[in-house]
């Protein structure tokens, strides 16, 4: 077995091909769709946003990030209320996310958040945390 730094697209694609196969047999096929919501500057150009997408009941939160500009105004937890919204709308029961920003972590927090897991100091003096909000019906 041979190691190398870098993955070729072409292999990374093989394998979650693979991945994908594997899981729509034994779980069958997903509804996995994306949700995109961007913060947009005043130049008219995205610098912040919610990345995620919705599958198998779940909203998961790959990315969220709100510019210097904006921050300590609410946005991050208006941008998970929207993507919750879309959720919902979509059948979701539930969100996750994981973090390892402890002020990401209070905004999740007081958006409901709670932790299901942890790292302790996965980096010196920060642990990173897998976060759960279940909707209620």
């Amino acid at each position: 077995m041979t190691l190398f730094d870098t993955v070729p697209d072409d292999a990374r694609d093989a394998i979650l091909a693979g991945i994908k196969a594997y899981n729509n047999n034994v779980l069958g096929p997903t509804d996995r769709r994306d949700l995109f919501i961007p913060l947009i500057d005043d130049e008219g150009q995205t610098d912040g946003g919610l990345v995620g997408y919705t599958g198998r009941g779940w909203l998961y939160v790959e990315m969220l990030f709100v510019p210097e500009r904006l921050r300590g105004q609410g946005v991050a937890g208006q941008l998970l209320q929207r993507a919750e919204d879309e959720a919902k709308a979509r059948g979701c029961q539930g969100a996750y996310i994981d973090t390892i920003n402890p002020v990401a972590r209070r905004a999740y927090e007081r958006q409901g958040y709670r932790i299901f897991g942890r790292i302790d100091d996965f980096v010196p003096g920060y642990d990173i945390t897998w976060m759960i909000k279940r909707f209620l019906p």
